[in-house]
């Protein structure tokens, strides 16, 4: 009997001939307030048949291209440290293999894991990040990996000015203040990111999105929903600006599907995932 791999849709191609491998990263130990986050990659892959492989924004079909799903690990649910281990090791691989790696949250932790793997790859890396919260506190109730705490992991190795920040309406005053010195940050929105397209054109980045970006209207299945965020559309048109950089990986979480009962977060999750891949290809 053949068993048929789960895949997002469109997204069973052969590793081998693959520019782009998706994984999950089901980890959700040190979300803040609401978990669940654990449950996001494979809410995706299963809603994603109720969207469409083809895209009437980019007139790109992913059937027209080879983009492998890999899954998810099993991941160490008790210590962060384990399963940020386990997440630079699938992505080192992923990328030793000469492809993309995009990984599916998990709570926005999971990032780090990527960028470690990513980072030795590209020491000159940038990193754009869409996110309601700053996650630039030093440690969380005295967790340094907390997701509250994963861009200034990820800042104590890119440096200063490496990292773009676009949407961030929630965070400590410290937070802000680190921000001012040390990244590049626009609050509440997304319009500095033609600028940004500009600055990073030739550069090797990173593309991270916490979906909580998105206001809590458009998108409620989330453990921290911070209203104030921006609109779906908002957030694809600023997504289709960044065609063109050299993107060489990238992460969508902190999806919580359970706290929708009516599904259109997953679903929105689902097409911004379509439309990444399709922009990506």
């Amino acid at each position: 009997m053949q068993i048929e791999r789960k895949a997002f849709i469109g997204c069973d191609g052969d590793y081998e001939s693959a520019n782009t491998v998706i994984f999950g990263a089901p980890f959700d130990s040190t979300t803040s307030y609401r978990p669940g986050t654990r449950f996001g990659c494979s809410a995706i892959r299963a809603e994603s048949f109720g969207i469409e492989t083809y895209s009437p924004y980019q007139d790109r079909d992913l059937l027209d291209y080879n983009i492998f799903d890999a899954g998810d690990p099993e991941l160490c649910i008790g210590s962060v440290e384990t399963a940020l281990a386990q997440i630079e090791e699938i992505a080192a691989e992923i990328l030793a293999d000469g492809k993309r790696p995009l990984m599916l949250g998990g709570e926005h932790s999971v990032t780090l894991g990527a960028v470690r793997a990513v980072y030795k790859k590209y020491k000159d890396l940038y990193i754009i990040q869409f996110d309601a919260h700053a996650d630039l506190r030093d440690d969380y109730l005295g967790v340094k990996n907390s997701h509250a705490c994963v861009m200034r992991r990820c800042h104590e190795m890119v440096g200063d000015g490496h990292i773009y920040q676009f949407g961030i309406r929630s965070g400590e005053r410290e937070e802000f203040r680190f921000a001012e010195k040390h990244t590049k940050m626009n609050k509440f929105n997304l319009d500095g990111i033609d600028e940004a397209v500009k600055e990073l054109a030739g550069k090797n980045v990173y593309l991270t999105i916490d979906m909580d970006v998105l206001d809590p209207s458009v998108f409620p299945g989330t453990g921290t929903p911070e209203h104030g965020g921006v609109q779906f559309m908002e957030l694809l048109e600023a997504v289709f600006k960044l065609k063109g950089l050299n993107i060489v990986a990238a992460d969508i979480n902190e999806l919580s599907p359970h706290y929708d009962q009516s599904g259109i977060s997953t679903a929105a999750a689902c097409k911004l995932l379509r439309e990444i891949l399709l922009m990506l290809e």
